[in-house]
């Protein structure tokens, strides 16, 4: 006779929600980030030379997603232009420093 299991949907929010799960989101958001300081071009002409490099941060909350009903971690980069850099301009080639890094970043877990 097959197993049969019944799954209740407040304990699969309260497992998503978990303390764990948000120390793994940021623990991956980590890794990705590590791959993204690694692979950040540097223009040494640039009034502030690294400071798209040292401008990545991660962060975490048990409240996210499109609900609000799980935990997630972000990677962000605080220079302000950090959009120019990952999608490019007409004069300047698109980086694409965070894709790049959460596909290898994923890789490396």
């Amino acid at each position: 006779m097959p197993a049969r299991v019944k799954i209740k949907r407040k304990g699969v929010g309260q497992m998503l929600r978990m303390p764990g799960m948000q120390a793994e989101m940021l623990r991956r958001a980590e890794v990705i980030k590590g791959v993204a300081v690694a692979i950040s071009p540097v223009d040494s002409n640039s009034p502030h030379p690294g400071h798209y490099k040292g401008s990545w941060e991660t962060d975490s909350t048990s409240r996210g997603g499109r609900r609000r009903d799980r935990a997630v971690a972000y990677v962000r980069n605080t220079a302000f232009y950090a959009r120019w850099v990952e999608y490019g301009t007409e004069r300047v080639p698109a980086h694409h420093v965070l894709l790049r890094a959460a596909q290898l970043g994923g890789r490396n877990q």
